[in-house]
């Protein structure tokens, strides 16, 4: 099936807001580095703000998200690069929870989106959560002794509550 093509008024309520924000924006200028020297591995869930559940501003710190907050390779580059360019020195795996990731198996999401596009998404993964604590614990593993990362920076290892705003330590 091929894309869909988008119109400029399929984004026209975006790109007002945009215009918006950019009559007071005061972010010019930032050179890319984590000045706090903090990077985030998190999900995509709209629920968790990164910035604000730490104290940090905008400039802080390297923020990766995905569904279910996974390392994933693409995290794994993300974080290479902060540690070695960009001045990470700490990095927080934060899953959360009522996670939609850790609600069904890889066979029950690829049914609901094979339903939702009308085609087969059976090759398609979506590295869901079993449990969640131990996933945290591959996770955290995985960041600690990736030969580029190890002892470069300190890695934990977070859950963070939806429904409370507080993060708890696991690792």
């Amino acid at each position: 099936m091929p894309a869909s093509p988008s119109a400029p008024e399929d984004f026209a309520d975006l790109i007002a807001a945009n215009q918006t924000f950019s009559e007071s924006f005061s972010l010019s200028g930032f050179d890319g580095i984590a000045h706090a020297g903090v990077a985030i591995v998190t999900c995509m869930d709209s629920r968790i703000d990164p910035l604000g559940m730490l104290g940090l501003a905008p400039g802080d710190a390297k923020i990766f998200r995905n569904p279910g907050g996974r390392v994933t390779a693409a995290a794994l580059e993300a974080l290479v690069l902060g540690v070695h360019l960009l001045k990470v020195e700490r990095i927080l795996v934060v899953p959360h929870t009522r996670c939609a990731m850790g609600s069904a198996s890889e066979d029950e999401l690829r049914a609901k989106v094979g339903a939702s596009a009308g085609q087969d998404a059976s090759w398609q993964g979506f590295h869901v959560v079993h449990d969640q604590i131990d996933a945290l614990r591959q996770d955290v593993a995985a960041v600690r002794t990736h030969p580029l990362i190890g002892e470069r920076a300190k890695v934990g290892g977070f859950v963070y509550d939806v429904d409370t705003g507080l993060l708890q330590q696991h690792f």
